[in-house]
């Protein structure tokens, strides 16, 4: 796998000496019994050095990962766990926003509506994804589908992975923050089932416009925050640098997010991160959506709403 992140590099480079070991054994034709021994070896190392990593992670380190070139994009997560997609296109008003991707799929043969944010595969794609940031007409895309689900009754499951929303004067002409809030109000009224789940980047109001869910998952490391860290750190102490310390003390992991109760489930990611396996984090994510899905199905509108905004009223901690 390429892309290695600063914490990688012992990884990197044991996984260069096991690839050398094997050119010169080809090479030289050897197949005495000691190399191969020698090189499981070194494997059964790489492993345990990899889990020994990633079972210590710091919050600025999961945002690496969460933010990785080649972590999996919502449309690879829908393609890989649903049947029957059919995207969908556009506002009605204004254009075809690209930084979010949606449609009506089976998971599991039940008819579902998906959305999410979308970001590039490389640099051309992501500047025609805003690099995943939606505009005004990016939310209202996500609630004309959103819409649709709930007249026609199919469950709701959306995909967040953002910086944020589009913060240009254009997005803000044409009603950015209404447009997020619109969401909010929408998504709390929807009497069908809604599963929110953060696959990556989890950022500000771009995040909330669509992460009001019955059930609100993330993967396992995945980030979830107010705003960046880099902002925040730009904010409170005017040095973008300070961006692991503002990381830390946001708590931004998922495992910080399950500890205050903001989210439901975390979602365990193969080893290394989700790029490193996408079929195994799509049949991950899709078993969890099904565990989770099915106790709503069988609640009625009413109740879907009213367990919903039970969640939601309940977060948060106060001090007298």
């Amino acid at each position: 796998m390429s892309g290695e992140l600063p914490f990688e590099k012992e990884l990197a480079l044991k996984r260069k000496e096991i690839e050398e070991m094997k050119r010169k054994m080809s090479i030289l034709g050897l197949s005495s019994v000691d190399l191969p021994a020698i090189i499981a070896k070194l494997e059964d190392e790489i492993k345990t050095m990899m889990e020994n990593t990633y079972a210590q992670l710091k919050p600025h380190e999961k945002m690496q990962i969460a933010r990785h070139a080649l972590r999996p994009t919502t449309s690879d997560l829908i393609d890989a766990m649903c049947t029957d997609f059919v995207e969908l296109h556009g506002d009605r008003l204004y254009r075809d926003d690209l930084a979010i991707f949606g449609g009506i799929g089976k998971l599991d043969g039940i008819p579902v509506t998906l959305i999410g944010h979308q970001k590039g595969k490389d640099t051309k794609d992501n500047v025609a994804r805003f690099f995943g940031m939606p505009h005004p007409e990016g939310f209202r895309k996500a609630l004309r589908l959103m819409d649709q689900a709930n007249k026609f009754k199919r469950p709701i499951i959306t995909f967040i992975d953002t910086p944020g929303a589009y913060p240009g004067n254009a997005a803000e002409e044409r009603g950015q923050g209404e447009a997020i809030a619109r969401n909010l109000k929408a998504m709390a009224s929807y009497g069908v089932p809604i599963i929110c789940i953060v696959v990556g980047e989890g950022g500000s109001g771009g995040a909330l416009a669509l992460g009001v869910g019955n059930r609100v998952l993330m993967l396992e490391h995945a980030i979830y925050s107010v705003s960046s860290p880099e902002a925040a750190a730009s904010i409170l102490w005017k040095n973008a640098g300070e961006s692991q310390r503002a990381a830390e003390a946001m708590k931004i992991t998922a495992q910080d997010m399950m500890a205050l109760g903001v989210i439901d489930d975390i979602i365990t990611e193969p080893l290394g991160g989700a790029h490193h396996d996408l079929q195994q984090t799509a049949d991950s994510i899709k078993q969890a959506i099904l565990k989770h899905l099915q106790p709503l199905l069988e609640l009625t509108p009413a109740e879907r709403i009213e367990d919903r905004f039970d969640k939601f009223r309940k977060l948060g901690a106060f001090k007298i």
